[in-house]
């Protein structure tokens, strides 16, 4: 089946647009120190689980609720109407090409080189910015709990340059070692990392669970009046900022050569996983918006759980809530470190990236130094930007990523139809076509800054493609 695709018009390798066949991106995989196969359809759902859970719930309910009020729970459904057209895409990709790099790979076999490229960056961005993001979140409620034990770190080193109105602030140092901590843990294997991933995800549920049984003995109906305040523009809004709640389930993706049965266990970690998180975020919304008018969320949008807890009386409940949102947003920051060391190492072994970013520990059999450059990045932008700046950037590069794979979906079933499907994303091309025009609204409301950071991420890509990349790819050199 090999010989004949490459004769096909998606097989072509020259120009912008030339294209990786799946045969040859699976093949790449099988040479060399290969990573090892440890993952399987229980360790993948927690994975999603561990990226998706935790800055979305602990930290942007409060400022989305300010924004949608109790109508917070249709821009989770909004949002999470978006990844999961999108899932269904991602699922039929990851069954379809079991290879590392996730959104660029599939866009690599599918739209060519080129547009391959701009989403290989563009996960990048997503994936970094993300890190550093929940680094900074978890950085506050980590300082919360050890204020709790008389431990005060210094001021100038517990945020980032203007985290604080009023406060001189150099440097976030809290969030800057846990990234390098998690950083030293995925150097080390890939067995390790899920150990420790899939024990923290089962106590955050936990903590997510009582939170919900817990504050449903305290909802009043009458906080959910009026239920959409802003009518739906401010629901819409909300949904832009809470998407970021979901981004993490394609990650999943990025783990392909690390699953022993990629085809099956990786469209059940995706769907799984993403259809366990909605069922959360709904429920928790409800409650949440259900014990605390929604205006009090204002002067508390940075620990909204704990301070519904505070409300309610239940004072014993915010330490507990405290340590589900540190071990939520440890996994959120684990996978999406993890899956983005996995982004660079595929577009390095296409030559995309310098062959340093693909080599393979000997004993570890993980990308070693690609995983400390990466990490080391994510935890210098976690210490000197604010959160505020990072999510909303974070959002809309996972957007148009999540665009392009929907696309890409259509386009693989009429240039390959006979390719074989472990797993076929229901109505193409109508479920796609669902996702892009999903995606594509909620990136409509984000703020035009938020745009013109984008573009200029997008410039520096642009050059660096026709400086290094077209010349130095694996195709250029065949």
């Amino acid at each position: 089946m090999g010989q004949p695709m490459e004769r096909l018009p998606g097989s072509k390798k020259s120009g912008l647009f030339r294209k990786k066949s799946v045969v040859d991106l699976i093949a790449s995989t099988k040479k060399g120190n290969t990573l090892r196969k440890e993952l399987t359809s229980f360790d993948l759902t927690l994975l999603g689980i561990g990226a998706i859970i935790g800055t979305g719930v602990f930290v942007l309910t409060g400022e989305g609720a300010l924004m949608a009020g109790p109508g917070l729970v249709l821009s989770f459904i909004l949002a999470g109407l978006a990844c999961a057209f999108s899932a269904f895409a991602y699922a039929e990709f990851s069954s379809t090409v079991p290879v590392a790099g996730s959104a660029y790979t599939y866009s690599y076999a599918t739209l060519g080189e080129f547009l391959a490229w701009i989403i290989g960056w563009d996960l990048i961005l997503e994936y970094m910015l993300c890190v550093s993001a929940v680094s900074a979140g978890w950085s506050g409620y980590f300082k919360a709990l050890l204020a709790g034990f008389g431990i005060d770190i210094p001021v100038a080193l517990s945020s980032a340059p203007g985290g604080i109105e009023g406060t001189t602030t150099f440097f976030n140092l809290p969030a800057f070692m846990i990234v390098m901590v998690l950083t030293a843990l995925i150097s080390l294997g890939v067995k390790q990392s899920k150990r420790v991933n899939n024990i923290m995800v089962i106590l955050k549920v936990l903590v997510v669970l009582a939170v919900i049984g817990v504050g449903a003995f305290y909802v009043k109906p009458d906080n959910w009046t009026p239920f959409l305040p802003e009518g739906f523009s401010g629901v819409s809004q909300a949904a832009a900022l809470v998407f970021f709640a979901f981004i993490g389930f394609d990650a999943v993706s990025s783990a392909a050569e690390e699953t022993r049965n990629p085809s099956k266990d990786l469209p059940r970690g995706i769907l799984y996983s993403l259809g366990i998180c909605t069922i959360f975020y709904v429920l928790i919304n409800l409650v949440l918006m259900g014990i605390v008018p929604f205006k009090d969320f204002a002067g508390h949008t940075d620990s909204p759980v704990a301070y519904a807890m505070s409300v309610v009386g239940q004072d014993w409940f915010v330490g507990v809530v405290s340590v589900g949102a540190i071990l939520g947003m440890t996994t959120v920051m684990l996978v999406m470190l993890y899956g983005q060391t996995r982004i660079v190492y595929s577009m390095s072994r296409d030559g995309l990236v310098p062959s340093f970013f693909s080599k393979v520990h000997e004993k570890f059999r993980t990308p070693f130094g690609s995983t400390w450059v990466v990490g080391i990045a994510s935890a210098l932008l976690g210490g000197f930007v604010t959160l505020g700046e990072l999510a909303n950037l974070v959002n809309l590069g996972t957007l148009a990523a999540f665009v392009m794979i929907s696309i890409a979906v259509i386009v693989l079933r009429k240039t390959q139809p006979d390719l074989e499907r472990k797993f076929r994303c229901p109505g193409v091309p109508y479920i796609p076509a669902l996702a892009v025009i999903f995606c594509v609204y909620l990136m409509s409301q984000l703020k035009w800054e938020t745009w013109a950071r984008f573009f200029i991420w997008l410039g520096i890509g642009l050059v660096l493609y026709f400086v290094y990349a077209r010349k130095h790819s694996k195709l250029n050199e065949e």
